[in-house]
């Protein structure tokens, strides 16, 4: 018995033994590795990053220089020629001011460009008038040919009248004796006397005042420019309004015109208030002591608001500056009565001083002249004969009839 606990108490203490080197063992797996000394190094030698709030570094004093201890480099020849090169691209860029045409005798210089009309009213006349016999059929084909040309009813009735009387007392016919009687009568029929210079010269109110008006597409923003050099040209200073706003291209095409001939151009936003634009224009002309401020209005609106209550508006607004010395009506002479319809609405509304009839020279109906005359009571002032810029001619009655029956 006593070998049998002497056996189990061996057993205990063995076994109490291996359990103890087990979670020895265990406890050296898990213990961490000894740590090794951290290495230090030298700083480096740029600056560290800097730091902000409470880590900052104090700043350092540096040495400063002031404006005047700072030493300019010496101006070389390469950057002489940079700089002279600078100033010539600056130059190029710059529009040239141009030197418009003399308007004195433009008309009798442009007169190959009525050539259309030419055939149509004055060749035509002179062939039928020299006929031997004027029969009836004769003096109807006559009266065709004028109404044709947009001569009107009422001017053309009055022209075959006169000639039915002079051919018959004249009797015989020379050629050169038909092309004076109808000069004559031509020239009686476009009128002689009216006043048809464009007033333009400064008053004691201020610069004179010309607005322009029309519906869009007769060319009425080109006339404006195209009138820029007429006046330039005849020694006036001018000042642009642009107030066709409902296009947005008008205002640039006008300021390019401007450009040109150094005439300075007064603008707003797209679908501003014309009269505003208009107003302050003049007073930009009142304030450069400009010679005329011409005005280009719009033709259409954005609104709702009728054309002509906006012109009306714009002649209100420009007249509380002093008064409005022209109001040019343009109108395109290739539309013949419609041209005629737009006559009356714009007379309506505005007191039409002057015709200024474009396109003259894509069209055989130059009686068309005579018709806008007779309907409004207003002269031709001025006519479009050609897209260049100085194609713009004052209307001379004696030139045009002259270019008209050909020599």
């Amino acid at each position: 018995m006593e070998y049998v606990i002497l056996a189990v108490v061996i057993a205990v203490v063995a076994v109490g033994a291996i359990a103890g080197l087990v979670v020895s063992g265990r406890r050296r797996q898990q213990l961490p590795p000894k740590s090794q000394a951290p290495v230090i190094t030298a700083p480096e030698t740029t600056p560290a990053e800097p730091q902000v709030g409470e880590e900052s570094a104090p700043p350092r004093e540096e040495p400063r220089r002031t404006v005047e201890e700072v030493e300019l480099p010496a101006e070389t020849a390469e950057t002489a020629e940079a700089v002279e090169t600078v100033q010539v691209e600056e130059a190029e860029a710059a529009p040239a001011v141009e030197v418009p045409e003399p308007t004195a005798g433009r008309l009798v210089r442009l007169r190959s460009r009525l050539s259309r009309s030419q055939n149509s009213i004055g060749k035509g006349l002179l062939s039928l008038l020299s006929r031997e016999h004027l029969d009836e059929d004769t003096w109807e084909e006559i009266e065709e040919t004028l109404l044709t040309a947009d001569v009107g009813v009422a001017p053309t009735q009055e022209l075959v009248e006169r000639l039915r009387t002079r051919v018959k007392v004249l009797g015989t016919r020379t050629p050169d004796e038909l092309r004076g009687l109808l000069r004559e009568e031509l020239l009686l029929l476009v009128g002689t006397e009216a006043d048809r210079t464009v007033h333009s010269v400064k008053h004691a109110q201020g610069p004179a005042v010309v607005l322009v008006v029309g519906v869009n597409g007769v060319g009425k923003t080109t006339t404006t420019g195209k009138l820029a050099r007429v006046l330039v040209a005849d020694g006036r200073t001018v000042v642009l309004g642009a107030a066709d706003t409902f296009r947005a291209a008008a205002a640039d095409q006008l300021q390019t015109w401007g450009e040109r001939v150094g005439a300075r151009t007064v603008r707003g936003p797209e679908g501003g208030d014309p009269a505003s634009i208009a107003f302050d224009a003049v007073k930009e002309g009142i304030a450069e002591g400009a010679d005329t401020v011409l005005v280009d209005t719009a033709g259409r609106l954005h609104t709702k608001t009728g054309l002509m209550d906006e012109l009306g508006k714009v002649k209100r607004v420009v007249e509380k500056h002093g008064p409005v010395d022209e109001v040019l009506l343009v109108l395109d002479a290739t539309t013949g009565q419609n041209g005629l319809i737009q006559a009356r609405v714009f007379a309506e509304v505005v007191d039409i001083t002057g015709i200024v009839l474009t396109k003259l020279d894509g069209t055989a109906k130059g009686g068309i002249v005579v018709a806008v005359q007779r309907e409004l009571g207003v002269p031709v002032k001025l006519i479009g004969l050609g897209e260049g810029a100085d194609d713009l001619a004052p209307f001379e009655p004696a030139a045009f009839v002259d270019a008209l029956i050909g020599d």
